[in-house]
């Protein structure tokens, strides 16, 4: 079921989100993102998934791999924040979800109803465009929103003549 978008009515901005990861395309999504996302006077979600781990350890365990992987989330958060602070001069809302990358990109553009585009890099190796672009690309009918893929081959200062 698509739900309605809220972004364009009063009290609410459209939000571009732009999902964190550690390959190189995901600077330049975020980059395109949040430039679009000043330009027309919006708002940029960042979201880290925590890949579903083997956490059924030992219960002790399993609570310290939660935990540093909750750690490792938000400093890496945290540094793509302060570089879009900087570089681009928004505040981002910062999300940490766990599971399947894809399923929880569904579930908050479910849950946030001014989430209007989903912004994503494609990678330039020979496998293909990257795993997250695969896996959203298999489900796109499942996506209620637009995706918006960037070409591996633009640069920052390209991005920002698009915008």
């Amino acid at each position: 079921m698509v739900s309605k978008r809220l972004s364009r009515l009063e009290g609410h901005r459209r939000k571009f989100l732009a999902v964190i990861d550690n390959t190189p395309e995901c600077q330049r999504a975020v980059h395109y993102a949040g430039r679009r996302a000043k330009n027309t006077n919006g708002a940029l979600s960042l979201l880290y998934v925590i890949p579903e781990g083997d956490f059924q350890q030992w219960l002790g365990v399993e609570e310290i791999m939660r935990a540093e992987a909750r750690e490792e989330a938000e400093a890496t958060l945290a540094k793509v924040a302060q570089i879009v602070r900087e570089s681009i001069g928004i505040e981002p809302e910062m999300v940490i979800r766990e599971g399947k990358a894809a399923d929880q990109i569904v579930s908050l553009i479910e849950e946030d109803r001014d989430i209007a585009i989903l912004v994503l890099a494609a990678g330039s190796a020979k496998e293909g465009p990257g795993p997250l672009v695969s896996s959203i690309a298999g489900r796109a009918s499942a996506f209620p929103i637009p995706v918006t893929v960037l070409p591996d081959t633009l640069t920052n200062e390209e991005i920002d003549a698009l915008c």
